[in-house]
């Protein structure tokens, strides 16, 4: 690795304090292993290393163990950079680029992010000197900020955070049986369930529920009815969601996979599935809800 924020290299960007670096790695870094590669910067940063550059031949040069980076193509006579003692360096490298004469010169060294470039290579970015206080201080107004937001301070933060989560936890479980009610409540009410064609029918638009939770309050509205066919409608996102449950003593005379794809080409959608007893699709036309479910109980009847 090359310590300092002047490096050019193949494979490597810097600018002003910010630098990039291409290394290959089968799988995605740690947090852990990036701290570890902090740590050891850092600590050859502050033990200020002298940094010695001398031009000599190539072979020399790798007989003194010189790394040559990214299969680059080296001339006759070569630029070796060395840091740490002559006899026992931290690195000695094959470089064009490095402009520190000592590691102390880079002040500090810090991994901004980590990424997938390519299959096999990640992407370091980081920053060192001005570029990193620069960051730092940039993160540090950002926490101010934040914390001014939720109305503590720094330091409580992290708690008005996990108090806040589980108040939204709380939220999502009083609106979720809100809704499980709201598409409940026409099964339980004998004047508001139909009979089609013998069978009964439950067919409703829940607001803004996510499909799984159309499935859930499907299974309640059966078990209540017992026999039947249910089909709920949601508008989440301003997309359109059907479910379509059929009691399993009707299966063999409806199919909800049938209903759902129904349904479907009435909202502007394709295709569907699931089972015999539950399906479900989506489409892009929220305002057909009504006739997606009229649809569905016309194939009832």
């Amino acid at each position: 690795m090359v310590l300092g924020d002047h490096v050019a290299q193949k494979g490597s960007a810097v600018e002003a304090g910010r630098m990039r670096f291409d290394i290959s790695h089968p799988k995605q870094v740690t947090a852990e292993q990036l701290r570890q590669v902090e740590d050891i910067v850092n600590e050859q940063i502050c033990r200020d290393l002298k940094v010695n550059t001398v031009i000599m031949n190539k072979d020399e040069a790798v007989k003194l163990g010189a790394m040559a980076l990214f299969d680059e193509k080296y001339g006759d006579d070569v630029r070796v950079v060395t840091m740490g003692d002559e006899k026992a360096p931290f690195s000695r490298e094959l470089c064009g680029g490095t402009h520190v004469c000592s590691t102390g010169n880079i002040g500090y060294f810090h991994i901004v992010s980590e990424s997938a470039v390519a299959a096999g290579v990640r992407r370091l970015e980081c920053v060192t000197g001005y570029g990193a206080d620069c960051y730092v201080r940039s993160i540090e107004d950002k926490l101010h900020q934040v914390s001014a937001m939720l109305k503590t301070n720094i330091n409580d933060m992290e708690n008005r955070i996990n108090g806040m989560l589980e108040e939204r936890k709380k939220l999502e479980a009083e609106i979720f049986n809100l809704k499980k009610s709201l598409a409940g409540g026409q099964a339980k009410s004998q004047n508001e369930t139909e009979i089609v064609n013998g069978v009964k029918f439950v067919g409703k638009t829940v607001p803004d529920t996510h499909p799984k939770e159309l499935k859930s309050f499907v299974d309640d509205i059966m078990q209540n009815i017992g026999s039947g066919v249910v089909v709920l409608c949601s508008d989440k996102d301003n997309k359109a969601s059907v479910v379509v449950g059929v009691s399993q003593d009707l299966t063999d005379k409806y199919n909800a996979v049938d209903f759902v794809r129904a349904a479907a080409e009435v909202l502007g959608g394709k295709g569907g599935g699931g089972r015999p007893d539950m399906a479900q699709a989506g489409g892009v036309d929220v305002s057909k809800i009504n006739e997606a479910i009229s649809k569905v109980k016309e194939l009832v009847a």
